[in-house]
């Protein structure tokens, strides 16, 4: 065919140029086994860190199940512990082992139970929550009886709360109402009705009662002979005695104790009246403490903590030197201020 005659003004024709290229197979760089590595990878560290968040998260006992659980000799231990070759030894699930074992003791990671749930016997929890039932049930006995004699206005007086060393009611101060008269450890006849229907209540169960004695860190004139420490262990013995005569034999009591203003009810104010109080502490039945039975429950080693302060020790006993000058608490004011030339020395309240 022949060519084209170009015309003056057009380009020149370019080449056409083809280039072939063959594609390498590149499954040794862009393939899925490496995935797969990774992957495998990436599950080890998240198994490995959601086994460091359980250990942090969880208690001994909790940590002590889990293990029992993925205990693999379990069983094999049991058919060799009883009389029958058979898959439980001839004993049931939840029977008794009575080969050797650890007792629950030992490592975190495997821990030989001493019976077929995992766990040590529960008779302490069992215990612990029939008492807590109970004391739901005082509670509520207590109320009902103080709206039906007539002292439903003095429930906010009374307050329920549990301890280590079991149930205590709190019968309180308010700034309108004391249980004794001032500075004294005569009991009100308000004070006396309530204490008598605590008592009618308590009768209900046979454990052991600790009765104290609290006031507040108002501290008394210089030159009387009476203290706070003495104040708290007279009203507590008042207590005592008015429950003794309501009903509660000598028996019950375990402990009478004064503690003056060491255990305050509001700690930012040693003043408050609501410090000024009694508590009635119904006891844990024998075997339903958690080992511990000796302790203090948390408010108490707070109290103590801040009774022992060197620095709170040195501000109160500086405070009860000036008291008969400048040294009021923190808010009061005189409502009597003394003539240029006296002074007033306030007494307790």
């Amino acid at each position: 065919m022949a060519e084209k005659k170009r015309g003056a003004n057009e380009p020149e024709p370019r080449p056409i140029i083809v280039k072939k290229i063959i594609v390498e197979g590149h499954a040794g760089h862009h393939g899925g086994a490496w995935k797969v590595a990774y992957a495998d990878f990436v599950t080890a560290m998240m198994a490995f860190f959601l086994l460091m968040w359980l250990l942090g998260a969880t208690t001994e006992k909790q940590r002590k199940g889990l293990a029992d659980y993925f205990t693999p000799t379990l069983v094999q231990m049991k058919e060799n512990s009883a009389g029958s070759n058979g898959m439980f030894g001839g004993d049931s699930m939840m029977g008794k082992d009575n080969y050797p074992t650890t007792g629950g003791q030992g490592n975190l990671a495997i821990t030989i139970p001493r019976d077929a749930s995992g766990t040590k016997d529960q008779g302490g929890k069992a215990t612990r929550a029939a008492d807590r039932q109970k004391f739901e049930s005082i509670k509520k006995s207590l109320e009902e009886r103080m709206i039906a004699k007539g002292l439903g206005k003095l429930r906010k007086n009374v307050r329920f709360t549990e301890t280590r060393e079991g149930l205590r009611i709190d019968l309180i101060d308010e700034a309108d109402f004391a249980m004794f008269a001032m500075g004294t450890d005569r009991l009100v006849p308000q004070a006396r009705a309530l204490i008598s229907e605590v008592a009618t209540v308590l009768q209900t169960m046979p454990n052991p009662l600790i009765v104290r004695g609290h006031t507040d860190g108002l501290p008394y004139a210089s030159g009387r002979t009476m203290t706070n420490w003495m104040l708290s262990s007279s009203r507590a013995e008042t207590t005592r005695k008015t429950l003794a005569d309501s009903g509660i034999g000598n028996a019950r009591f375990a402990r009478i104790e004064g503690v003056a203003d060491r255990e305050p009810f509001i700690k930012d104010d040693a003043y408050d009246p609501r410090n000024r109080r009694m508590s009635i502490i119904l006891g844990w039945t024998r075997g339903g403490g958690d080992g511990d039975d000796g302790a203090s429950d948390a408010e108490t080693k707070t109290a103590i903590k801040e009774r022992d302060n060197p620095v709170r020790a040195a501000k109160e006993q500086a405070q009860k030197l000036d008291m008969g000058g400048t040294g009021l608490p923190n808010g009061a004011a005189l409502i009597n201020p003394a003539a240029p030339g006296t002074s007033n020395k306030p007494g307790k309240h």
